[in-house]
């Protein structure tokens, strides 16, 4: 199921057992303010076991079909996964804007971006939710993002004495072969087909020399940017296939890092 280099793999049959997916999903979950945050979304167990996870959503925000990922997560590993309102104080970027079009919507996506929704702003918030799932004793604790999230999650596991113990990036935006090499965590990187395949190798062959590259998982998806997360569209069946597909990946990732299989 998982490659080190670069094929792509298009398989449509779910690879682990999951909760079917919806396309009109009612997350499962509970908002509570949390590590600094005012708001989060809160799934799994009430209080933080061994394993917990961090999701970081893309430029998006809450929306069902990442709240849909983060339940099913919760419930396969039986890990309390949280995933922090980073918005707070902005608005999300509207998903009927994406990409944006015209010159006026460029020039104020790319303002967002550089400005509030600088990753470099939000990585700081989010190492503080690990620390706080630590003291409440968690003991390894992964991040997972998708796009813009993704530069989040992997810029946090570069850092020095990060508490993250792993850190997957899912269709990732910004994807960088200089954030691998300064990556201190076990990765998996999971890309669509609208990344850069070519940075997509550099980082597999740089995490393959790493001291933990047994628990690395690499894979190209044959799917769009945004398929397993507030992009999905879960009424059309190979975007469900991919998405579950894609699930099933990250938490065999998630157990393999963890040395829970």
């Amino acid at each position: 199921m998982s490659t080190s280099s670069g094929t792509v793999h298009n398989s449509n049959v779910a690879c682990c057992n999951i909760p079917p997916v919806k396309s009109d999903y009612q997350p499962k979950g509970i908002y509570k303010s949390y590590a600094g945050f005012k708001k989060a979304y809160v799934t799994g167990p009430e209080k933080p076991g061994k394993l917990a996870l961090v999701s970081v959503y893309d430029i998006f925000g809450f929306k069902p079909q990442t709240q849909q990922g983060a339940d099913i997560l919760a419930e396969d590993l039986k890990a309390q996964v949280v995933m922090p309102d980073f918005f707070e104080g902005d608005e999300p970027w509207p998903v009927d804007n994406f990409p944006p079009t015209t010159d006026e919507d460029k020039k104020k996506f790319q303002a967002w971006f550089g400005g509030f929704a600088n990753p470099a702003n939000h990585v700081p918030k989010l190492i503080n939710v690990a620390k706080t799932l630590k003291e409440e004793g968690a003991e390894f604790v992964v991040a997972y993002g998708y796009c813009w999230g993704g530069k989040v999650s992997i810029v946090a596991g570069t850092q020095e004495g990060t508490p993250f113990d792993a850190v997957s990036i899912i269709h990732p935006a910004m994807l960088s072969v200089d954030d691998a090499e300064k990556l201190n965590v076990p990765l998996g990187m999971f890309i669509s087909n609208d990344e850069s395949k070519e940075e997509f190798e550099k980082i597999v062959n740089v995490i393959s020399k790493k001291s933990f590259a047994d628990k690395n998982d690499s894979r190209i998806f044959d799917s769009f940017h945004g398929f397993a997360a507030a992009r999905a569209d879960l009424d059309d069946p190979d975007n469900k296939a991919k998405y579950v597909d894609l699930y099933c990946t990250l938490i065999k990732f998630v157990k393999k890092a963890s040395g829970a299989s």
